[in-house]
């Protein structure tokens, strides 16, 4: 699929989408630095080849500018001629999105899923036990478990891409890089973001709880 078979009108809703939720997650303090990366993907999401809209590298995300996003294709390069660099991290978006379908992907750092992560490091996942934000995640089960995946953090990226694809657990929308972040997505903008703020909630809740444990 050329970049110019996507609509235009699919781009720009592709990046008032994003401007709205990057807008949302910079006033919640989710951008720390000119950390974290958002991106929607873009056109036939039935094609083998696709494209997504993403956050450029090193902005500022507490402030909107005409050059914040630039498109890229399946393999994080980018679909026009730009000065533009993509996030550092655009290959684990491209991962995520061959392996899972999803229309969007969002990248947040924040205290909690750092120090969560960390925390359960050794057993490589986050453990969640009956936590109504569990339903968040479409699972109904009464006293429902999950374990949130944790990954290996490197400054090299593409080191990071095989254990995200070995991972990735197709029941749970989101996995952790140990001291870094969460990659949380859904089908849709609305979808993901709703992922990410169930997992953010979680993170909170699971580290005060083990707080009040050790108390004890």
């Amino acid at each position: 699929m050329s970049f110019q078979q996507i609509a235009l009108e699919d781009k720009q809703r592709a990046l008032a989408e994003l401007r709205e939720v990057k807008e949302l997650f910079a006033n919640r303090g989710w951008f720390p630095g000119t950390s974290g990366n958002l991106s929607i993907r873009v056109g036939d999401f039935n094609a083998e080849e696709f494209q997504f809209a993403i956050t450029a590298s090193g902005k500022d995300k507490t402030v909107h500018t005409p050059e914040d996003y630039l498109f890229v294709d399946r393999e994080g390069k980018p679909c026009e001629s730009t000065r533009l660099k993509p996030s550092a991290e655009t290959l684990i978006h491209c991962e995520i999105y061959r392996l899972t379908g999803a229309g969007a992907i969002f990248h947040v750092h924040t205290i909690f899923n750092n120090v969560i992560s960390e925390y359960f490091w050794d057993r490589k996942s986050v453990p969640v036990d009956g936590v109504e934000l569990i339903k968040g995640f479409n699972i109904w089960e009464e006293e429902a478990h999950i374990d949130i995946p944790i990954v290996s953090n490197f400054a090299h990226i593409p080191s990071i891409v095989p254990e995200v694809t070995e991972r990735i657990a197709q029941n749970i929308p989101g996995i952790l890089l140990r001291k870094h972040g969460i990659y949380a997505w859904g089908a849709n903008a609305f979808e993901a973001k709703r992922h990410l703020e169930a997992f953010e909630f979680i993170f909170e809740y699971v580290y005060r709880l083990e707080l009040l444990k050790k108390g004890n």
